[in-house]
Order: structure tokens, then sequence, then C-alpha cells
């Protein structure tokens, strides 16, 4: 079976990140964590884009002619 099709494991990596107390970074270290995380929304958003594009491009390739 491929791995792409069994279910997720509940507790991704965002949830973890959502839960973790903050109280003990400093400032700095919070500005570079805000930074990786707007990095990581970037790459998620080029993905999803590209999954938006396929679908697109696969419904195009196997849609039904319309009928008159």
């Amino acid at each position: 079976m491929d791995p792409d099709d069994l279910p997720r494991p509940r507790g991704d990596a965002a949830s973890k990140l959502a839960g973790e107390a903050l109280d003990s970074y400093s400032v700095d270290e919070l500005n570079e964590r805000i930074q990786l995380c707007e990095a990581e929304v970037v790459r998620i958003v080029a993905h999803r884009d590209k999954a938006k594009a396929h679908r697109v491009a696969a419904d195009a390739l196997f849609a039904r002619p319309a009928t008159p």
C-alpha cells in the first residue's frame, strides 16, 4: 500500500507548534521562529497552488464533452 494512501496521523507538527508554550523563548528566537513559519506558509501555498493547477488540468483532460 502506498504511504500516501494511509490516513494521516493526528497531532501533526503544526498542531504541536500551536500548542507549545512560548514563554521560554527570547525575542530573537521568536523572530526566527516567525521567519521559519512564514517560509513554511509560502511553501505550503505554492504546493497547494500546484495541486490546484494539476487538478484543473486533470479535470480538463477527463471532462466529458458537452452535449448540444
